[in-house]
C-alpha cells in the first residue's frame, strides 16, 4: 500500500464491501522458487475471504507448503498529468483506488469447495438480473461431480486488510481541477476516479 497517510482507508467495513464489489483479485503467494501470482474470483463472508483454483495451478502447491498469501483487488485507475495542476513544477502521477488482503489460506474440502461455487454463482449472477440465475442445478451431477475435482477451493482468515485511496487528496486545492481533466479523458476509468476524487 502507499506509504503516504493521506491516502490510507482504513475503514475496514467499507474495504470488505469494496471487495466484495470488485469479486476478482491477484493472489500472491511464496513459491519454491520466489513468488507467484494466480487470478481468481473472490467472495467475502463473515470477514473472511474465499476463492479456488485450478488444482493444477502451480500456486496450489507453493500454498500447501506456505499458506500464507496476500490478495489485491483493485478498482478504477487514471493518470494525472502534471499540466492540470495550477502550481508549477509538478510531476505525473497515479490516481488509483485498491484494497490488500493479507491471511493465512486453508484448503476447503469438496463440501466447503461445493458450497463456494454455489455462492459465488448466486453472488455473481445476482448481477445479471432479471435473467434467471444459474445454478449447478442446470448441470448433470456427474459432470458437476468431476469439475468439482479439478479445482481446490481456500478460505483466507483475514490477518491484515489495507486500502489506498490515492485521489490527490495531498493537493486539496487541485482536486476539482484534476477532477475536471480527467472528466474530458475518454477511459471509463478516468471518469470513475473523477467521481471519486469529488466524493472525499
Amino acid at each position: 500500500m502507499h506509504p503516504a497517510s493521506a491516502f490510507a482507508r482504513d475503514d475496514a467495513h467499507g474495504l470488505l464491501d469494496f471487495v466484495a464489489d470488485r469479486g476478482f483479485a491477484v493472489l500472491a503467494a511464496q513459491g519454491p522458487r520466489g513468488p507467484i501470482t494466480a487470478h481468481a474470483p473472490v467472495l467475502i463472508t463473515d470477514g473472511r475471504m474465499r476463492f479456488h483454483l485450478s488444482a493444477n495451478n502451480r500456486m496450489v502447491s507453493a500454498l500447501a507448503a506456505q499458506p500464507r498469501l496476500v490478495a489485491v483487488v483493485t478498482g478504477p485507475d487514471a493518470y494525472v498529468s502534471p499540466d492540470w495542476y495550477a502550481a508549477a513544477d509538478q510531476v505525473p502521477t497515479w490516481n488509483y483506488v485498491a484494497a490488500e488482503i493479507e491471511g493465512e489460506a486453508r484448503a476447503l474440502d469438496r463440501a466447503g469447495a461445493a458450497a463456494l461455487l454455489d455462492d459465488l454463482s448466486a453472488h455473481f449472477e445476482a448481477r445479471l438480473a432479471p435473467k434467471p440465475p444459474w445454478t449447478r442445478a442446470k448441470m448433470t451431477p456427474a459432470r458437476f461431480e468431476a469439475l468439482l475435482g479439478a479445482i481446490q477451493a481456500y478460505e483466507v482468515a483475514i490477518d491484515r486488510l489495507e486500502g489506498t485511496w490515492k485521489l490527490s487528496q495531498n493537493k486539496p486545492a487541485e482536486i476539482a481541477r484534476v477532477a475536471d481533466s480527467l472528466d474530458r479523458v475518454a477511459e471509463p476509468g478516468a471518469r470513475e476516479i473523477a467521481r471519486l476524487m469529488r466524493e472525499i
